[in-house]
């Protein structure tokens, strides 16, 4: 029987900016654990814990080295007690908007590895780790209107958005149509619409003769139609608790 969602132990990655700072905010409750993962440390989060009265473990760790980040957090996993439990798959990079002829390689492939690689190596080591604990389990991607809507500029931030939709798909019909008797989990790629963070200020403040929708998005934030990361928090949150979640594994909070 579905029913909504409080859990105990919560995975972030990307918790130290914009979107992903907020969740960790919104997050450190009393009796939960979070931990955090994010390139660079957030003393703020550990004080705020202690007020609290939350758990947390923060790591500071760079995803594009992803097989190693998931060998940790297997290893991490296997020495915590069954709970409910999430992994919120957060962490993306940009690279410079402008057309894939012009985009440098090394970026392009951190673009790829941090928000892609990474995000389905994490989530099969928490599916594993998980899998004998008989508990609510959820993973939540956050996605974008670019994994399904192209942008020129943007192909390598497009790939890794509309690959987090599918795999999404991909593994909702794994853990859906088990045979062996064990409880599923249920996953989610959810488009969390548009917020004011510093992907934001990169999109608006490209070079326009490389990235013509540059003006959309300055428009977007002229205009105050940017959602703030604290709200945009709440409402990704709101829906991960949901009773049905993972009923659409590929979702969008505006619909």
């Amino acid at each position: 029987m579905l029913r909504a969602m409080n859990p105990k132990l919560v995975i972030l990655t990307g918790a130290s900016r914009g979107l992903g700072r907020a969740l960790a905010v919104q997050l450190l409750q009393r009796g939960r654990h979070l931990l955090a993962i994010a390139r660079h440390a957030d003393p703020t989060l550990d004080a705020l814990a202690r007020e609290r009265g939350a758990a947390l473990s923060a790591w500071t760790l760079d995803l594009a080295d992803a097989p190693a980040a998931a060998a940790r957090l297997a290893q991490w996993l296997a020495a915590q007690p069954s709970a409910d439990a999430v992994l919120i798959n957060n962490a993306a990079l940009l690279s410079e908007p402008a057309p894939l002829r012009d985009g440098r390689d090394a970026e392009l492939s951190a673009v790829l590895r941090v928000g892609l690689e990474a995000p389905l190596l994490l989530s099969a080591a928490f599916l594993r780790a998980t899998d004998g604990w008989g508990s609510d389990r959820r993973v939540l991607n956050i996605s974008s209107g670019l994994g399904r809507r192209a942008m020129a500029g943007s192909a390598s931030y497009c790939a890794v958005k509309a690959g987090l939709d599918h795999f999404s798909r991909a593994v909702a019909l794994e853990e859906s149509a088990r045979s062996d008797g064990r409880r599923g989990a249920r996953i989610v790629a959810l488009a969390p619409g548009v917020i004011d963070t510093d992907m934001q200020v990169q999109l608006r403040g490209a070079d326009r003769a490389r990235f013509p929708d540059g003006a959309m998005f300055e428009a977007l934030h002229t205009d105050g139609r940017l959602t703030t990361p604290d709200e945009a928090a709440r409402r990704v949150l709101a829906y991960l608790a949901r009773e049905d979640f993972g009923a659409e594994p590929v979702a969008d909070i505006r619909g």
